[in-house]
């Protein structure tokens, strides 16, 4: 909420506004001490593991007596806590902070600054999730439901495991132009219920759709594997399960495809619309 000309006010900002408020929070991002970025990193790593792990709660079993799509509907609805704690409690996710290409096209920023974002921003991510997946085998959260969040964190890591480069790449792209318009939904709101109503949607969507998120890989990933590893899971359950086949095959096109789908079919293309006549 803020002030106006005749009090607070409450409604949306228009999608202009939006567009000018995304720039200036690009160049907000940019401009923090490494060290601040790395530790708000870290915590948004943390918060989509959570959102990870909850989701992984809530598909144990499968969908039972539910038909499939809306199973998944509500499997996604759960994983959307990652993101509401993002953007309502602040930190910097790799995959929402792709949106700084619109600061930069309008010249704003540098290329440098922007580069020197994403990568001390995917390390923190990188270092959030893991350790959140760490805790979580320490816990035993794979041994819930007799065993059946452990058996859908490995079967859902087997999946990502063996998908082709290119679908790897595709999904990639699909969903982190959900996760990049809700960031973009987020920059029309002025109180912290707006941002949860417009975050819960598109990222209900994209896991509901299948796609891929290199962060919230870089959970639930590792999750099963530390689960099979150290938590006492049995291999033969996800036989293409592996470190390399995750880091090359999985986490590489994602990111790729994340990049595009959200700088590319998100940022620019907003900042063309909106932000071109600078």
């Amino acid at each position: 909420m803020t002030e106006g000309h005749d009090g607070p006010r409450l409604d949306a900002l228009t999608p202009p506004e939006m567009a000018e408020r995304a720039e200036a929070v690009g160049v907000a991002k940019a401009s923090l001490p490494t060290s601040t970025t790395f530790v708000l990193a870290v915590l948004a790593g943390a918060f989509i593991a959570l959102g990870g792990m909850f989701s992984q709660a809530v598909a144990a079993g499968g969908p039972g007596s539910l038909p499939w799509g809306v199973w998944r509907l509500v499997v996604g609805t759960a994983f959307s806590l990652g993101l509401v704690l993002v953007v309502v409690g602040g930190a910097e996710l790799f995959t929402g902070n792709v949106l700084l290409v619109m600061a930069w096209s309008s010249g704003r920023l540098r290329a440098g600054a922007v580069l020197r974002n994403w990568a001390v921003v995917l390390l923190g991510n990188a270092v959030g999730a893991l350790g959140t997946a760490a805790l979580a085998v320490a816990a035993g959260h794979h041994r819930l439901g007799a065993g059946a969040v452990g058996a859908a964190a490995l079967a859902a890591a087997e999946a990502k495991c063996d998908l082709p480069f290119v679908r790897a790449f595709a999904l990639g792209v699909l969903c982190n132009t959900l996760v990049c318009l809700a960031v973009w939904l987020n920059m029309s709101a002025r109180t912290a219920a707006d941002r949860v109503l417009v975050t819960i949607p598109p990222i209900a969507a994209f896991v509901t759709c299948g796609f891929e998120h290199s962060v919230a890989n870089l959970y639930l990933v590792p999750v099963a594997l530390l689960a099979r590893d150290v938590g006492g899971l049995d291999a033969a359950a996800a036989p293409h399960l592996a470190w390399d086949r995750f880091l090359v095959g999985n986490l590489l096109p994602v990111t790729l495809g994340n990049v595009v789908g959200g700088a590319v079919l998100v940022g620019a293309v907003y900042a063309f619309v909106y932000l071109r006549r600078r």
